[in-house]
C-alpha cells in the first residue's frame, strides 16, 4: 500500500480557504472590516513569506468560532462551500484525487486551516482522512484555541506520526510516499516522503523543486 497526502489551500484548492472563511465572516458583517479585513490580510502575507506566528494567528481566526452556536456556525458553512468553496475546486484537483483513492492507497489532506473549515471540503473530495489544526471544543462549542500541535510546518510531520500510530502503521509502512504542496512551508514533510510534488508553486518552493529534481505540476 502506499501512502498519498495531500496539502489543501492553493494546492488542492485554487485558493485558500482559511483566507476565504474570514473574508466570507466579513462579508456577513459577522467581523469588522475596517480591523479585520486589513488582519487577515496580513497574516496571509506572513504565511506566504514564512513569517507566521501559528498561534497568534489561531487566536484571530479561531475566536469568531468560540461566540456563535454550532447550529449557526455550519449553517454559515454550508453557504460557504456553496458560495467560495466550490468555485476553487477544479477537474484536474479531483481527478488527481481519484486516481490515488482508486489505487487503493492511504489518502489524507495535511492543512493547517482547522478542520472546522476543512472537514466538509475534505469530504466534497472523497477523501478518507484529514490531518488537520484541531479547534478545541467543550460540550460541543468551541472555545477558540487549538488542541494539540497544530499542523503547520514542522507540526505537519508531528500529527502525520500520531494518526499513523493511530492506524498501527508508521512511514516505513509504504514503499512509496507523495505530498502534494503548493509551499515552502511544507518543506519539512516533503522532504520526508519518496515523492514529493510541487503544485502551482510559491517561488521558494519553485526553486528548492528544480533544484531538487522534484515534479512541478499544476492543477489549475
Amino acid at each position: 500500500m502506499d501512502l498519498v497526502l495531500f496539502d489543501l489551500d492553493n494546492t488542492l484548492l485554487a485558493g485558500d480557504s482559511d483566507f476565504a472563511w474570514a473574508q466570507f465572516l466579513i462579508a456577513k458583517g459577522v467581523l469588522d472590516r475596517e480591523v479585520q479585513e486589513a488582519k487577515n490580510i496580513e497574516f496571509y502575507e506572513q504565511y506566504k513569506a514564512g513569517t507566521l506566528d501559528i498561534f497568534e494567528f489561531l487566536d484571530f481566526q479561531l475566536a469568531p468560532l468560540a461566540r456563535h452556536s454550532r447550529e449557526q456556525l455550519d449553517a454559515w458553512h454550508r453557504e460557504f462551500m456553496a458560495g467560495s468553496v466550490a468555485p476553487m475546486i477544479t477537474d484536474k484537483a479531483r481527478a488527481l484525487v481519484r486516481q490515488h483513492t482508486e489505487s487503493g492507497a492511504l489518502v489524507a489532506v495535511v492543512t493547517a486551516t482547522n478542520s472546522f473549515v476543512t472537514g466538509p471540503i475534505v469530504r466534497e473530495f472523497g477523501i478518507p482522512h484529514l490531518v488537520a489544526t484541531i479547534p478545541a471544543q467543550e460540550n460541543g462549542a468551541f472555545t477558540g484555541k487549538p488542541r494539540g500541535m497544530p499542523a503547520f510546518k514542522a507540526g505537519k510531520i508531528e500529527r502525520v506520526d500520531a494518526w499513523l500510530e493511530s492506524l498501527g502503521l508508521y512511514a516505513g509502512s509504504f514503499a512509496r510516499s507523495w505530498f502534494y504542496s503548493d509551499s515552502h512551508n511544507d518543506l519539512p514533510l516533503m522532504s520526508r516522503v519518496t515523492d514529493p510534488v510541487a503544485v502551482d508553486p510559491d517561488d521558494t518552493l519553485r526553486a528548492h523543486a528544480t533544484q531538487a529534481g522534484w515534479p512541478i505540476m499544476s492543477l489549475r
